[in-house]
């Protein structure tokens, strides 16, 4: 038990305190600067929307507010087999430039597969339906491409901030961490991945997204598989709405680690340290050792009350342990009450909630069970005010529009 103890806690260390301190002392001394410069090339921006009649027209409306030359851009709506309003409401902007591909249901992957070959620019942009960027978010995105070194950009996914959401207070304040992160690594050589919200890539490096993986994570990595690199830029922002409810979170956290691990298996020869260097490295540590802690998270919660008698470290950790996992459990019997906005129980509700969702996501992996089909859970996405008939958005990440 003392050896299963200091091996669980040495991962656990690991994974929360070394690996980050190693990444961003790498991101601050060891830089691999490269160009950014304004560019003068084709853009697409390709969609993929199922049921998405509540947030698609206010995308477009944003897509069309971008400052971005018009003559370089196009915007390609893959309708995934959608039963609501979607196809309609998209057909209203076909004078604006817009294509609908109306698909018959066949899954995220398969109409982003269509939506790119019927694309025609040099860079291609993937977004979601309720993902609003900032006017001049195109233009740092692209402006990376300068370099013919990258091969494809992360943007920034923000999320509008909702005091009512309490676990997403948690997660706003990861996303921030995550973004620090995201910074260190591009500096240094690659980000992980993209986030679905806002990336791009050269259409020359696109190759067709198989099913049941996460999109962004295949997309985007495959251009560092093929010897580009892949690089964050912090002001291409896009602004996402949280989650509706607690359980919603759930279910996307479980749909989307399963597909994490999925897509790391496909991707597994990036995992070749002597062929991709500390990429390698990162990308075991971030997006495996951090979603499989759970099992040493387990196993030091067990062993820790059997060796009480051990000192005072294993009394304290027991102890810690304890305390942790029952502000959880108070946060989640007070989820309903004024007191469950205090970050005493929102943080270790949030981290158990995380791994609660890994756990389950490792099993589905296990068990060989894959997410084909995305039904998104839409929550309707904040007003926009128009502005000379244009969309904008606040810096202070609130988004306003009047309909």
């Amino acid at each position: 038990m003392i050896i299963l103890f200091w091996f669980a806690l040495v991962i656990i260390t690991y994974t929360y305190v070394l690996f980050p301190l190693i990444v961003f002392l790498r991101g601050r001394f060891f830089r691999e600067p490269y160009t950014s410069a304004e560019i003068d090339c084709t853009v697409s921006i390709v969609i993929a929307a199922y049921n998405e009649a509540r947030s698609i027209g206010k995308k477009l409306d944003n897509l069309l507010a971008l400052n971005y030359p018009k003559e370089h851009l196009e915007v390609i709506i893959a309708s995934d087999g959608s039963t609501d309003e979607t196809d309609e409401i998209v057909k209203r902007y076909g004078g604006y430039g817009i294509k609908l591909l109306s698909l018959p249901r066949m899954g995220k992957a398969d109409a982003l597969n269509a939506a790119v070959k019927a694309s025609n620019g040099e860079i291609i942009v993937f977004s979601d339906a309720n993902s609003m960027f900032t006017q001049d978010a195109l233009h740092a995105l692209i402006n990376p491409f300068a370099d013919s070194k990258i091969g494809g950009v992360a943007g920034n996914q923000c999320y509008q901030g909702k005091k009512e959401l309490k676990v997403n207070r948690s997660e706003l304040s990861y996303w921030n961490f995550d973004r620090q992160m995201k910074k260190s690594q591009s500096r240094a050589g690659n980000a992980i991945s993209a986030t679905g919200a806002i990336y791009a890539i050269r259409r020359s490096l696109f190759q067709p997204i198989p099913v049941g993986v996460t999109d962004d994570f295949i997309t985007s990595t495959r251009v560092i598989a093929q010897g580009y690199r892949l690089v964050f830029a912090p002001d291409a922002i896009a602004y996402e709405p949280p989650a509706e409810s607690n359980s919603a979170e759930f279910a996307r956290k479980v749909r989307i680690m399963t597909r994490g691990l999925q897509a790391v298996l496909v991707m597994r020869s990036l995992l070749n340290p002597f062929r991709y260097g500390f990429y390698s490295i990162e990308l075991f540590s971030h997006k495996v050792l951090r979603r499989l802690v759970v099992f040493p998270l387990l196993t030091l919660a067990f062993v820790s009350p059997f060796l009480w008698n051990q000192g005072l470290l294993y009394q304290v950790v027991t102890l810690g342990q304890g305390v942790f996992y029952g502000m959880a459990l108070m946060g989640f019997l007070l989820r309903k009450t004024a007191l469950s906005n205090r970050k005493l129980f929102t943080f270790p509700l949030f981290f158990c909630m995380v791994y609660a969702a890994a756990f389950i996501a490792t099993f589905n992996i296990i068990l060989g069970r894959k997410i084909v089909r995305w039904e998104p859970n839409r929550q309707e996405v904040m007003k926009v005010t128009e502005s000379n008939s244009k969309a904008f958005i606040k810096s202070d990440e609130s988004i306003v529009r009047e309909n």
